[in-house]
């Protein structure tokens, strides 16, 4: 069916409110956080209630119309990235605290809520949700399922598979399933977990069960400013090794330091090649006790400044400026390319090196600020987008960070996801038979290959076309190429 077919079957079936189909309407929706891709939608559906979320997945199935599924926009892969053919379908209407369930310590949530209105609507009970992405004032619950995403406590706490208990979702026929349960384990299969994370290629989620916690006691902060890179990873292992887990260990390095002290002036030590924010949480005698242990290790690991926060306005005024590290790099360059990889602890200085390496090698400038205690990197390129090539050299030097994350033992991404970003690294990643069973796991939950195609799992071919297929006994799998 045309273009103009489907919008007027859309119009048809849906409120005209809910459907949004002039270019100055569609603009807004052209690309996610990651701004680097832009694409307009054919179309944009803003349902209002689940029946109407049913409505679009049966027409769009029936007319064999793909669908992309989109919360708060703020992923930073480019796995909301509309298509030009097919319908985005935006559930930000979904945004409906449905319960506190205080005996329980759950929330039914749906999709739309924001992550720090979870916890804001928990409080008054002294509960919180523990997952904080940086953007947690704007991203949505159901967009953190979809990408599982983290946070700077996700360390002791978890990422976001480790804190949900059941999820709503409708298959991309419509058909409404309830995956997992409030009770602590489940029967079958954990699809809970397959689900989360999967961006969009299995189901669109409708509703979300998530765990709460009770705030802690106290939590401080303890800030240590160091002469090297080598000497804050080490400090980072140190820690880990001292028995603590820290609710949060992060790190940024000289020029994350001056971005971010130029913009939010939180008084962090600039002379330093590297400082660390290290978070314990608990009882009071055990925060005591922990502080003063962290406080050891990071002297023995040769911090020169070290300072520890006395109230929560401190405790605040220290992650304010890590919170505000992304927007501070607009000051130093007109774009920058977020990236996201993960690797083993004790790898840490090895790689930031490599990194800098890399850096000089593209003559592209990249601040460091990361998740240091799970060994979450975000290395952020900044370049202009307006300079011929320049895009390009900077994903260039985007796939070689992910590369080497791989080459010592770690992985393309730790929270942000696949999406459109790193499709070609996951070819690095995986090998044939790997990628096949990605394949047909898509296959069995949406057979005509509707729900958000071309994202997170790359077809043989394309992974052909890259050259990295060169696991499968050494020769190039010509004959499966035929079947994706």
């Amino acid at each position: 069916m045309s273009k103009t077919g489907i919008i007027a079957l859309l119009y048809k079936h849906l409120p005209e409110q809910c459907v949004l189909s002039r270019a100055e309407e569609l603009r807004p929706y052209e690309c996610d956080g990651l701004s680097a891709y832009r694409q307009l939608p054919m179309v944009v559906v803003i349902p209002e209630t689940l029946e109407q979320v049913q409505s679009t997945l049966r027409l769009c199935s029936e007319q064999k119309v793909p669908v992309v599924a989109r919360g708060a926009g703020t992923g930073l892969s480019g796995g909301a990235l509309p298509l030009a053919g097919g319908v985005l379908l935006v559930l930000s209407r979904f945004n409906r605290i449905l319960e506190i369930d205080t005996q329980n310590r759950v929330a039914q949530v749906q999709p739309g809520v924001t992550n720090l209105a979870i916890s804001e609507a928990a409080e008054p009970y002294g509960l919180y949700y523990a997952p904080d992405p940086s953007s947690q004032i704007a991203c949505s619950i159901g967009g953190n399922v979809a990408e599982n995403a983290g946070g700077i406590h996700c360390l002791k706490y978890g990422l976001t598979v480790h804190n949900i208990l059941s999820l709503e979702v409708l298959t991309m026929e419509g058909e409404a399933i309830t995956i997992g349960s409030q009770a602590l384990d489940s029967p079958g299969y954990d699809l809970l977990a397959l689900m989360t994370g999967s961006e969009g290629l299995l189901a669109v989620i409708t509703g979300v069960t998530v765990k709460l916690l009770p705030r802690p006691e106290t939590a401080q902060v303890v800030l240590a400013a160091f002469g090297s890179v080598e000497a804050a990873g080490a400090a980072v292992t140190a820690v880990i090794a001292s028995g603590i887990i820290p609710a949060g260990l992060e790190l940024l390095d000289r020029p994350a330091i001056h971005a971010v002290e130029k913009f939010k002036h939180c008084g962090y030590p600039v002379d330093a090649a590297a400082i660390l924010l290290c978070e314990v949480d608990g009882t009071r005698e055990d925060v005591t006790a922990q502080t003063g242990q962290v406080n050891r290790v990071f002297r023995q690991a040769g911090a020169f400044e070290q300072r520890v926060s006395h109230n929560e306005e401190e405790r605040q005024e220290f992650w304010a400026g890590r919170k505000a590290a992304f927007p501070a790099m607009g000051r130093l360059s007109p774009d920058y390319y977020c990236m996201d990889g993960t690797i083993p602890r004790k790898h840490l200085a090895f790689v930031l090196n490599e990194i800098e390496t890399l850096s000089k090698e593209y003559g592209l400038p990249i601040c460091n600020v990361f998740h240091a205690g799970d060994g979450n990197l975000h290395p952020l390129i900044l370049y202009d987008a307006n300079q011929p090539g320049e895009l390009e050299r900077t994903e260039e030097l985007g796939g070689k960070i992910l590369e080497l994350c791989i080459s010592v033992g770690g992985t393309i991404t730790g929270e942000h996801g696949v999406g459109l970003e790193k499709i070609n690294q996951m070819c690095v990643q995986f090998n044939t038979a790997e990628l096949q069973q990605f394949h047909a796991v898509k296959q069995a939950f949406d057979p005509e290959q509707l729900l958000n195609p071309g994202k997170a799992i790359p077809t043989l071919h394309r992974c052909a076309e890259f050259g990295a297929l060169h696991v499968h006994d050494g020769k190039l799998p010509h004959p499966e190429l035929e079947r994706f």
